[in-house]
């Protein structure tokens, strides 16, 4: 299998969180029966159309391409909503409860499946399921399947090796390095940023970094992405637990113990950005990733999915070969063996309470989507999707430079990937402080310790409210 020759760490640490949501559901044989119980069937209900709520914006328009071709081939509409960016519980919180709910929806991992068990229908005996390279990749619960992971995602530092190997053709450069090679720790990024921030105009670009997109909705990249490594290293730290994951589901309190750490790599993107910091607070992931797109800088964080906002911008001047990717090092002791962040977050699921009918017609796209040649074309040419399924034959990996950079991160020695521990985070309203303590730093208004201490508290408050 294509996905991971290195990634059985990676699998087993997704084994324990899908067995963590079972330990953590503690539902009865009787409740989960009940969760999978759909309204009244019809078995001769003929169904002309079923409807997939959409999480992810950037790649509405391919959905949209897929339902087309879809409809055309087999006569049944693809009704595709997509839900605005960081709106999407709200959205399908909305869309299920009216009369024409969504058929198709995602959940965010365990924590999304605890919200949504209730609509999540057992997928153990489809065709689907089986489809999946590893099976407890999937949501289980008592038994059942009620959750189908679709990819496996990446994300770091993006940076454009045109530029780099510029910076290192320099007579009058600060520092002795020769390629990104070498570049394995929060000291030697932040040594090379700041001389290549020095030589911008040398170089031809505005900034090292693409603005901080902190636009309201726009900040997932900060609140939830950098995030992430922080507090995985500090739910590793935690005795007792076997894994991260395990230590962040337990946590009522944090102590955000890597607090300055984070702040050393949000300072570096926000000191030597094109942007200035009072103009942050207009700037979206759009914007971030043209400026990128246009050769205007050199980084950009973000993951494998942003390729085909990167080759979507008109005037686009970075060459595929020279798209790359760096882990988001935040000087820690040991990251010299730290990886990509690779996770998912992304699991399909199907509305126990619509008909029999039109459940069966979902799994049939979704199974169509993953296993024809039409719709696995689409998944590795458009979506640029690294899916986790058995229908993907070697010569069907992804083309596109970005999932082949996480393939590549996954199969080096020595290095492991960082979980998504960010699946433990107690609620988007969570998220949404963070970002809004992120900006008034950005803007002077809030201290870091201010911005540590808001974090800290949001965190307990919002716990409180999910017990």
């Amino acid at each position: 299998m294509y996905l991971m020759k290195k990634g059985r760490g990676f699998v087993a640490f997704l084994l324990v969180l899908v067995m963590v949501c079972g330990v953590l559901s503690a539902c009865t044989s009787e409740e989960a029966e009940n969760n999978q119980q759909p309204s009244q069937s019809n078995n001769n209900e003929k169904v002309d159309e079923i409807y997939f709520l959409n999480f992810k914006p950037e790649i509405a328009d391919v959905y949209n391409k897929i339902a087309a071709d879809y409809e055309a081939e087999t006569g049944i509409k693809v009704k595709v909503v997509t839900a605005a960016s960081g709106t999407y519980e709200q959205t399908l919180k909305s869309e299920i409860a009216k009369s024409e709910p969504p058929t198709i929806f995602q959940i965010n991992g365990p924590i999304g499946y605890q919200t949504w068990k209730e609509y999540c229908l057992d997928l153990k005996d489809t065709k689907l399921y089986s489809f999946l390279s590893d099976p407890n990749l999937a949501i289980t619960s008592n038994g059942g399947v009620y959750g189908i992971p679709y990819v496996v995602e990446g994300y770091g530092i993006i940076y454009n090796n045109a530029i780099m190997e510029k910076y290192f053709a320099l007579s009058n450069r600060a520092t002795d390095f020769k390629s990104m090679d070498e570049i394995n720790n929060f000291e030697k990024l932040k040594a090379l940023v700041e001389d290549m921030q020095a030589h911008k105009d040398e170089l031809g670009i505005e900034g090292v970094f693409a603005s901080t997109s902190l636009a309201p909705g726009e900040a997932w990249r900060w609140e939830t992405h950098l995030a992430n490594i922080p507090f995985y290293y500090e739910f590793k730290d935690k005795q007792n637990y076997d894994n991260p994951i395990l230590a962040g589901l337990a946590s009522n309190e944090i102590a955000f113990k890597y607090s300055e750490n984070y702040k050393k790599i949000f300072d570096l993107y926000i000191n030597n950005s094109c942007t200035e910091k009072a103009m942050l607070g207009t700037k979206t992931v759009n914007d971030s990733m043209a400026e990128f797109a246009l050769g205007k800088v050199a980084m950009v964080q973000n993951g494998n999915w942003a390729w085909a906002q990167i080759k979507g911008v008109e005037g686009n001047v970075v060459d595929e070969k020279d798209i790359k990717f760096l882990p988001i090092y935040i000087d820690v002791e040991g990251e010299e063996s730290q990886g990509l962040c690779i996770g998912t977050e992304n699991y399909l699921a199907i509305n126990s309470k619509v008909s029999e009918a039109k459940q069966k017609a979902s799994i049939e796209f979704i199974e169509w989507l993953f296993s024809s040649e039409k719709g696995k074309d689409y998944v590795v040419n458009e979506l640029g999707f690294i899916a986790p399924f058995n229908t993907f034959e070697e010569d069907e990996k992804p083309k596109d430079p970005l999932a082949r950079e996480v393939l590549n991160w996954m199969e080096k020695d020595g290095v492991s990937s960082v979980p998504w521990v960010f699946a433990v985070f107690p609620s988007q309203n969570f998220k949404n402080t963070f970002a809004d303590a992120l900006l008034e730093y950005v803007q002077g208004n809030k201290s870091w310790d201010e911005v540590t201490k808001t974090v800290i508290e949001s965190w307990k408050v919002e716990k409180a409210k999910g017990e």
